[in-house]
């Protein structure tokens, strides 16, 4: 029988058994024991269901750097620190990588977050004021000082001690990043080959020169597909103004960031402003999702005034109305289906040429063609058989009134085969997020077009040369 994962065991209750333990009459010492056996994220967990006495002796049996550990895994860590005096909220910053305790003190209060700014130490105070100095778009702003750095003049003995040195006060010792006599970035080691190296083996020799590397001011969404195809533990951060190593992005930035541009893409594609957080206020949520609304609104009024153009085809031809919904809900799909996939190329290569740009154009634009003609051919013959034996209407006219359906299914779907590829295209060449060529903006235009072909096909077929 299969064995089940970690996340799907029913087991054990981490939760109840974490409560359990707090809630215990056993002392602080051994209570902090059985907590050694549960992850920070567990014990993050259940921190909204204790009460304020609980809490108290969480934090007395953990202490400061304990607690530090697990307020990094709560969702906004504001809540638990506003609930704390200034001091215990200012200690337990302090033993945080900068980039966390920045991410914790911008959800304060700011008369709350000045207080604890002013009693944390100026050292650690420099690191957060200096990521916070960088824009929200650019690596600086979210690197962290958790790192172990050596130069490339010392000895292997002398990395080694430094290692063991730090190693208490970093978590990230995987790589050991190496500085050139000048200070700037030369390199990396990693830690195995360190290990394992003998002492009178060069340093040089086990120096990586040419490891991937970011400025702390290159922006974040232009850069973070490049990142993610290393799958390096840390990537190094250097000054954009020296080559000095600022700090490093590590693997769980890189997945969040990542997670964040999908969301961020995935709120496009939906025709928001930007993503939606779960507890925003109603006004918030509201500003976000109008803008687009107004222009679609606008759009959807041009497609209602082109369908007015053919009222005449649709008093002489009712029946026809009934398959207006086939045609724009298949033009709808073609188009959103080849945005999906154009937008995810465009995300996951750093430099597309033109030339790429014009094939994956004409590839989509074929297999729109290629589908259109599919299901052209196969309504074209329902729709007749339908209109002829279940309508009554005379060959004729069923079948005219089909092999309309049918053409303009199949130049309605190799339109928005070509627009759902086209328009992120040109989006991408203007330096605008493809993104933005949202899905309902892809589905009104390509309804317009499946309107014009639809109705066109018929005035002319029915009308004009069949009556």
């Amino acid at each position: 029988m299969k064995k089940k994962s970690f996340f799907e065991s029913e087991e054990r209750d981490h939760r109840s058994d974490i409560l359990d333990i707090i809630r215990s009459g056993k002392d602080d010492e051994e209570v902090g024991l059985l907590l050694e056996d549960y992850h920070d994220n567990d014990i993050a967990s259940v921190l909204d269901e204790l009460t304020a006495e609980e809490k108290d002796r969480l934090l007395r049996v953990l202490g400061n750097e304990g607690m530090s550990d697990i307020v990094t895994f709560l969702e906004d860590a504001s809540d638990y620190l506003s609930t704390l005096d200034a001091d215990r909220a200012a200690d337990i910053i302090e033993q945080m990588d900068a980039d966390e305790a920045l991410e914790a003190l911008e959800d304060l209060d700011d008369e709350v977050k000045r207080e604890v700014l002013g009693l944390i130490e100026d050292d650690i105070k420099e690191d957060i004021e200096l990521l916070n100095s960088y824009c929200d778009d650019e690596f600086g702003g979210m690197m962290s000082t958790n790192y172990i750095s050596v130069r490339r003049d010392i000895t292997i003995k002398q990395a080694m001690r430094t290692l063991i040195a730090e190693a208490a006060e970093n978590d990230n010792i995987h790589t050991i990043f190496v500085s050139d006599v000048d200070g700037s970035f030369y390199g990396s080691i990693d830690l195995k080959e360190l290990i394992i190296a003998r002492s009178d083996t060069p340093l040089e020799d086990l120096i990586y020169t040419n490891f991937p590397f970011v400025y702390d001011t290159d922006s974040i969404s232009e850069n973070i597909e490049r990142l993610r195809g290393y799958s390096e533990d840390l990537i190094p951060v250097l000054s954009s103004r020296d080559n000095s190593l600022l700090g490093v992005i590590t693997s769980m930035d890189i997945v969040e960031i990542v997670d964040k541009e999908l969301g961020d893409d995935y709120a496009k594609l939906a025709a928001l402003s930007a993503e939606e957080e779960k507890d925003e206020s109603l006004l918030a949520s509201m500003k976000k999702r109008v803008p687009w609304l107004i222009i679609l609104l606008f759009l959807g009024l041009g497609v209602s005034a082109v369908v007015g153009l053919f009222e005449g085809v649709v008093a002489e031809l009712p029946m026809i109305v009934a398959f207006q919904s086939l045609i724009l809900g298949m033009a709808g799909n073609v188009g959103t289906q080849s945005l999906a996939v154009t937008v995810r190329v465009l995300g996951s290569e750093d430099d597309l040429g033109f030339k790429k740009q014009m094939l994956i154009i004409g590839k989509e634009t074929r297999v729109a063609l290629l589908n259109g003609l599919a299901l052209g051919i196969f309504s074209f013959t329902i729709v007749g058989a339908y209109l002829l034996l279940i309508g009554g209407n005379d060959a004729y006219i069923s079948f005219t009134t089909a092999g309309c359906v049918g053409a303009a299914l199949l130049f309605a779907m190799t339109i928005s085969g070509f627009t759902g590829a086209a328009i992120p295209m040109c989006f991408y060449r203007l330096g605008i997020d493809p993104a933005v060529a949202s899905g309902p903006l892809i589905t009104t235009v390509n309804d317009l077009v499946a309107v014009v072909s639809y109705y066109g096909l018929a005035w002319a077929l029915l009308l004009n040369f069949g009556r």
